[in-house]
């Protein structure tokens, strides 16, 4: 596996953000040989959380390579390093090796500071020899640049570690993915690159999001990752159905006996709908279904299972009350 890793001035916190291309149709046995990885490293001191990013969740244009993200934090680089260099994972590298189109690649991050929902995008560079200080001031150019477009949200710029790896890490965060794209496709950046290429050999971009930010936050403090895209979809139904029913049924006759129009009646109820998912029901959604949404705790099928067969029955549940009162 490849390494490439940087230094921040912030904390000890370091960050590893492995890219995987996995083999065509062994997606599956991919994400069982993850779920092993993630099972082993939770028994090393100091790991505090970790992700997993399908091509289809960070929007990159490396989807096409099904390019898999996989996130790792732990409290020190040190206990980061016992990880990386560990007999286990050595092992289990051995085990998956036959997964992937091309050996993995791996940024080490560390300090820096956490950032919920946004997207990041993680950009690597091999500096040329004796132009680092003119690279960091190339660098500002480009923060200054970005914040010119819109939601941008910061950069910070990791040096590399010394005798782990010489390359430079950019980390830069937009508030939706729209906004990340527009900055990397823009004119601006362009030249910036033409420019900046007097000063490093090469670089690689990596992106990482979730789909549905702070809904799926479970404490203000927590490192956890975000659920699964399709546990996500399948709670916010859960929530989202009796919410707008109910609405329907009590705040719909009051807007037309008040002869408010049907789309601003429409907006008035999505502005309460959200509201009342965002800071009601899916925060008691994410206490009474942390078994199977947060990622440290549902890591077997059976619970998978069991959480997906439960949101079902609830929603039965809820048609059944419906058709029942409304019929």
């Amino acid at each position: 596996m490849s390494s490439r890793a940087s230094r921040g001035s912030h904390n000890d916190v370091a960050t590893v953000v492995i890219s995987q291309k996995v083999r065509v149709g062994r997606e599956d046995d991919y994400r069982r040989w993850q779920d092993r990885t993630s099972e082993t490293v939770r028994g090393f001191a100091g790991f505090e959380g970790t992700e997993l990013y399908p091509p289809e969740s960070v929007g990159d244009d490396s989807a096409g390579e099904n390019e898999w993200v996989v996130v790792f934090r732990f409290s020190h680089l040190d206990q980061l390093s016992s990880w990386l260099d560990s007999d286990a994972r050595r092992e289990l590298i051995e085990q998956g090796s036959d997964l992937f189109e091309e050996p993995p690649t791996q940024e080490v991050l560390v300090g820096g500071t956490p950032v919920h929902d946004s997207v990041t995008a993680v950009i690597s560079h091999e500096v040329r020899p004796d132009q680092e200080q003119d690279f960091v001031r190339w660098q500002e150019k480009v923060l200054a640049a970005q914040w010119a477009f819109p939601g941008f949200m910061g950069s910070e710029l990791f040096r590399p570690v010394k005798d782990v790896q010489g390359k430079w890490v950019a980390v830069f965060r937009f508030d939706n993915r729209q906004h990340l794209d527009a900055w990397l496709e823009s004119p601006a950046r362009e030249k910036l690159l033409d420019e900046g290429r007097a000063f490093f050999v090469s670089y690689d971009v990596r992106k990482v999001g979730s789909a549905f930010g702070s809904w799926f936050r479970f404490d203000a403090t927590s490192e956890e990752g975000a659920p699964p895209n399709w546990k996500q979809a399948m709670s916010v139904l859960l929530a989202l159905y009796p919410t707008v029913k109910v609405l329907d049924l009590a705040v719909g006759p009051q807007f037309a006996a008040l002869g408010i129009p049907g789309y601003l009646s429409l907006f008035l109820s999505n502005v309460m709908s959200v509201a009342i998912l965002t800071w009601l029901l899916l925060p008691l959604l994410n206490r009474l279904l942390a078994f199977w949404l947060m990622p440290g705790r549902a890591q077997s099928l059976r619970t998978d299972v069991t959480g997906a067969v439960l949101v079902v029955l609830c929603w039965v549940m809820f048609l059944v009350i419906f058709g029942v009162t409304t019929g």
